[in-house]
């Protein structure tokens, strides 16, 4: 008996997707709607930890992962010239034989676990979300924008950072805040030398490397911005190159004509966070993923606690004939583990800001990966 025999999943993200396919398993009728008509995230490479390589090998597609992206192990962190001043190991996950980390495109892992959601059973609707919820002490009526409704025993909200599931069910939570620093990335031919994930840590600029296939790699560079502005996108190109410029390691000198190229797919996000204090369920609707938790991509684990969420939901929710028993299980695995990721990434971009300790850069870092293996 599970705690749910028909749910809502409202978000066909990585969460979203995750908690579907879960969820599945356990044999709980799944719907799920995406507003997207296309259901194709854009973006440019993702780096997959360990635990989040665990996470997609419970889902059934880490076989797929290692074919289309690349997998690794180990972390390399550089000063700007180039010279290594640590490895960071990154061991495989407790309880799996995973690698203990990768890389791969974004829309390649979206379009991975988009086939695996069909091919659960879940009923998808693209181009669509909801009008209207409901709930009472038995169920939640639902009513959609292509003129369907429903009637679920649980609704899951995995709409995203701007959640409007959060703003309506959780209104005295404030919308995420810029953190002071922004992140450029961009897609970059991959040299040979380039097999595991590497950072260069200067000042108040960072730039990081990852392979995400056998020929290309993603860079990323986090960079000191202490007001949220608009940045022209014609600029975004030279703008790049710039930052690269200040690097005089010659594997990124090599880089910067490529910068100033299409092909390079440059994106600029500022960054922000949060955290909602748990419950994070008001009755029978409970938000996951970037929803209630959302972090900086300083430890490369956003994505990764959204899968985790949705794995562990599902996971409760079979394991339980009460509802809300499954819920304060959830509750338990996952608050802890996602307040981690997201305040020591903040601690290590405020270290990162301020100009501070490098070497306590690197006991976050290696901290936070050896407690991410950790079961969840």
């Amino acid at each position: 008996m599970t705690a749910v025999n028909k749910v809502l999943v409202i978000g066909g993200g990585f969460s979203g997707m995750a908690a579907a396919i879960q969820l599945r398993k356990v044999g709980v009728a799944v719907d799920l709607v995406e507003i997207d008509p296309h259901w194709c995230p854009l973006g440019a490479g993702i780096t997959v930890s360990g635990p989040t390589l665990r996470a997609l090998q419970t889902l059934g597609v880490y076989e797929a992962v290692v074919e289309h992206g690349m997998v690794s192990d180990g972390l390399e962190l550089c000063t700007p010239n180039g010279h290594k001043m640590a490895d960071i190991p990154t061991p495989s996950p407790m309880g799996s034989s995973v690698g203990g980390g990768g890389g791969i495109m974004r829309p390649v892992l979206a379009r991975i676990l988009s086939e695996a959601t069909r091919q659960a059973g879940v009923e998808v609707h693209l181009g669509c979300t909801h009008t209207a919820i409901a709930q009472d002490a038995d169920g939640v009526d639902v009513t959609f924008t292509d003129g369907r409704s429903g009637r679920y025993d649980l609704v899951i909200g995995a709409d995203g950072v701007h959640s409007a599931l959060r703003a309506a069910f959780f209104p005295e939570v404030k919308p995420p805040e810029y953190i002071g620093q922004g992140v450029w990335r961009a897609v970059m031919p991959r040299p040979d030398t380039v097999i595991r994930p590497r950072m260069w840590l200067d000042e108040h600029i960072k730039i990081g490397v990852n392979p995400v296939s056998k020929t290309h790699m993603y860079m990323f560079i986090t960079e000191d911005r202490p007001t949220k502005e608009h940045i022209d996108t014609t600029t975004w190109p030279q703008v790049f190159a710039d930052l690269m410029g200040a690097f005089p390691d010659p594997l990124i000198q090599s880089l910067i004509p490529h910068a100033l190229t299409p092909e390079a797919a440059i994106d600029y996000r500022p960054l922000a966070n949060l955290l909602v204090p748990a419950p994070w369920n008001r009755g029978r609707v409970v938000l996951i993923g970037d929803t209630v938790a959302a972090t900086t991509p300083h430890l490369a684990s956003g994505a990764g606690i959204g899968i985790e969420s949705g794995i562990v939901l599902a996971e409760e929710l079979g394991a339980a004939d009460d509802l809300q028993t499954a819920l304060d299980r959830f509750h338990a695995r996952r608050f802890g583990r996602c307040e981690l990721v997201i305040r020591n990434s903040e601690r290590l971009c405020r270290i990162e800001i301020e100009g501070g300790d490098k070497q306590e850069h690197s006991r976050i870092m290696r901290e936070s990966l050896m407690a991410l293996a950790q079961p969840i």
